[in-house]
């Protein structure tokens, strides 16, 4: 019995060292894990409206932009998850 519980543990061990997570944690979609970052990227909520979205990214832009110390990969990351959460507004998923 005990030797059956040793074993158990080193799999369960072996299993997050593979994988990453344990096996009793539920696997998420690499969509819904960028869907989230881009939420938290632009600070809006799963509730957000298409112009909460456009003011967030404004918001974001003017912080970013390359004028004002930022970087040119800061502001395309800012147009990705704008354009990811336009994607995932249910009806008109057109942006402009």
């Amino acid at each position: 019995m005990t030797r059956l519980l040793i074993l158990a543990a080193i799999g369960i061990i072996a299993y997050r060292w593979i994988t990453g997570r344990w096996p009793w944690q539920k696997r998420i979609s690499t969509r819904t894990q960028a869907v989230f970052n881009a939420r938290k990227l632009l600070g809006v909520g799963e509730n957000a409206k298409k112009t909460d979205i456009i003011a967030a990214h404004k918001r974001l832009v003017a912080m970013v932009h390359p004028d004002r110390g930022g970087s040119n990969n800061q502001v395309h990351e800012a147009n990705d998850a704008r354009d990811l959460l336009f994607e995932e507004l249910p009806g008109d998923s057109d942006p402009s």
